[in-house]
C-alpha cells in the first residue's frame, strides 16, 4: 500500500493568515516549516488515488505531487475521489476547487457528514451548475474503494460542525437513538490491502479512545493520527480558546490521557499529523520531538511518501 502525506496541519494552516503566534512566525521565517491542511492520498492502482479529506488548499497539495497531476490525456485526473472523516469546513472546503472535473467526484462520506455537506453547506446545489457529485457511503463494514483498497469507517465523536449544528434529525434516521448521538459525525478510517494485508488507520480527529480504535491500532502496520496539541491546557495557555484540547475534541499528545502513552509499544509505525499553529511540534528543534523519538513516535512531514 502507498500512501502520499498532502498536509499536516490543523484549521488554517501554517502559518494561519491573521496569526502571529511563534509557531506561524516560524514558518513565515523558515518556509520548510510550513504546512498545508491535513490530507492524505491512498493509490489503488496505477494512476489512480483517492484523496482523504479536502482542505482549501487541496488544488495546491495535488500540484506539489508529481503523482497527482494530470496526464498524460488533456483532461485526464488520477484523483478518482475524495474520502471524507468529518464534515468540518477545514475537511470539505476542498471540494469545491475540483469543481472543473465536469464528469464529477466520487465522495465517500458517512451519513450525517453527507447531511451536514448536503443541507447545511448545501454542497450539491452549488456545485451542480459545474459538476455532479456521486456520493458513495463509508460504512463500518469494509467497501472496495477503487476495487483494490478495503475501506471502513470506526465512529468516534458525535461532535458536529458549528455550521451543522442545528440542522434537523436526519430523515429517515440512519441510527437507533437521537441524531446527536451518533458518533460517525467523525470517524476514523481504516484502509486495508487484501493483496499483501497492509494495514492504516487514519484518525485526523480524536476525541476519545474507544476500544475499536485500540483493536484497530494494535493491528495496524501504520497510524497516522491527530496531533492537534501537545498537551490539554495548550488552547488556554496560548489563548486560542477558553477550552481545553479535550473539551475542542482533540485527545492531547501528551499526559496521562494523551495519546502518546497510548501508541508508545505498538508494532505500527505511529505518525502524529493535523498540528495546531500552536503546537511546539511545528518546531523542528522543540524538544518534544525528542520526547516522542523516544516513545518510537514521529511527526509525518509534509509530502511524505509511506508504503506498507
Amino acid at each position: 500500500m502507498l500512501l502520499q502525506v498532502l498536509g499536516t496541519a490543523a484549521g488554517g494552516g501554517l502559518p494561519q493568515w491573521n496569526c502571529a503566534c511563534p509557531g506561524c512566525a516560524g514558518a513565515r521565517a523558515h518556509p520548510e516549516r510550513r504546512r498545508r491542511h491535513a490530507s492524505l492520498a491512498v493509490r489503488v492502482a496505477d494512476h489512480r488515488w483517492y484523496v482523504v479529506n479536502a482542505g482549501p488548499d487541496l488544488t495546491d497539495g495535488i500540484e506539489a505531487v508529481p503523482a497527482l497531476r494530470p496526464g498524460p490525456g488533456q483532461r485526464e485526473t488520477p484523483v478518482a475521489g475524495v474520502v471524507l472523516t468529518d464534515a468540518e469546513l477545514d475537511h470539505t472546503l476542498g471540494i469545491a476547487r475540483l469543481r472543473e472535473a465536469r464528469a464529477g467526484v466520487e465522495l465517500w462520506t458517512t451519513p450525517p457528514v453527507r447531511h451536514a455537506l448536503t443541507s447545511g453547506l448545501r454542497l450539491g446545489e452549488i456545485l451542480r451548475p459545474y459538476m455532479p457529485l456521486k456520493w458513495r457511503q463509508l460504512e463500518a463494514e469494509p467497501r472496495l474503494l477503487g476495487g483494490a483498497v478495503e475501506i471502513s469507517a470506526l465512529p468516534l465523536s458525535a461532535k458536529r460542525p458549528r455550521y451543522a449544528t442545528d440542522l434537523p434529525p436526519l430523515s429517515p434516521p440512519q441510527t437507533d437513538g437521537p441524531a446527536d448521538d451518533d458518533l460517525s459525525w467523525v470517524v476514523a478510517l481504516c484502509l486495508r490491502e487484501p493483496a499483501t494485508g497492509a494495514l492504516a488507520v487514519y484518525a485526523p480527529a480524536l476525541a476519545a479512545w474507544p476500544d475499536t480504535l485500540r483493536k484497530a491500532v494494535e493491528e495496524a502496520d501504520c497510524v497516522l493520527i491527530d496531533g492537534t496539541f501537545w498537551d490539554d491546557d495548550e488552547p488556554v495557555r496560548t489563548g486560542i480558546s477558553p477550552r481545553t484540547a479535550t473539551a475542542m475534541g482533540h485527545l492531547p499528545i501528551d499526559g496521562p490521557d494523551g495519546t502518546a502513552h497510548r501508541l508508545s509499544g505498538v508494532r505500527a509505525r505511529c505518525l502524529y499529523t493535523h498540528l495546531n499553529n500552536t503546537n511546539p511540534l511545528t518546531d523542528p528543534g522543540a524538544p518534544e520531538h525528542t520526547r516522542l523519538a523516544a516513545l518510537g513516535l514521529e511527526v509525518a512531514a509534509e509530502r511524505m511518501v509511506i508504503e506498507i
